[in-house]
């Protein structure tokens, strides 16, 4: 019996030292809801993109316009938008191009692209938030999406 009892206290120290790695390294691998550069990119973009609107609104013709994003390349492959503006207001967004290329790819952007979309016809900006799975996708969308606005407010 004596000799079980020294192995029960190796046992639960063995088990409590895996438990310990096993758990550092799941918080480890945790990615953060946007990355720290992004919100620095997303802080001016509001800014701009909501003063542009009401600055263009009368100055530029009303009418329809359709402006496309520079391509942004992201770890996994280029991201890039086209926006179409009515009187100054946007009103469609499409992705014109996303990584694709493997089964799991398809799988991210096709809930992550549909989304990244609603949320910037419902900001009306390129302050959006990060689609939790797809980071590098949603922050190439943001870009592009920012630099057509940006081109739609210098025309």
């Amino acid at each position: 019996m004596h000799t079980l009892r020294k192995n029960r206290p190796l046992r639960r120290i063995v088990l409590a030292g895996a438990a310990t790695v096993s758990g550092m390294v799941l918080l480890l691998s945790l990615k953060p809801h946007t990355a720290p550069g992004v919100a620095g990119l997303a802080s001016p973009a509001p800014a701009g993109a909501s003063g542009a609107p009401s600055g263009t609104a009368g100055s530029t013709p009303t009418g329809t316009r359709t402006l496309t994003g520079d391509s942004v390349q992201t770890r996994w492959g280029p991201v890039q938008v086209r926006i179409t503006l009515k009187d100054g207001k946007l009103t469609d967004v499409t992705a014109v191009s996303y990584p694709q290329e493997n089964p799991r790819d398809q799988q991210i952007n096709s809930y992550a692209v549909p989304q990244l979309t609603r949320e910037a016809l419902t900001a009306q900006s390129a302050d959006i938030d990060t689609v939790s799975g797809a980071t590098y996708t949603s922050d190439g969308y943001r870009r592009s999406l920012q630099s057509a606005l940006d081109a739609a407010s210098r025309s």
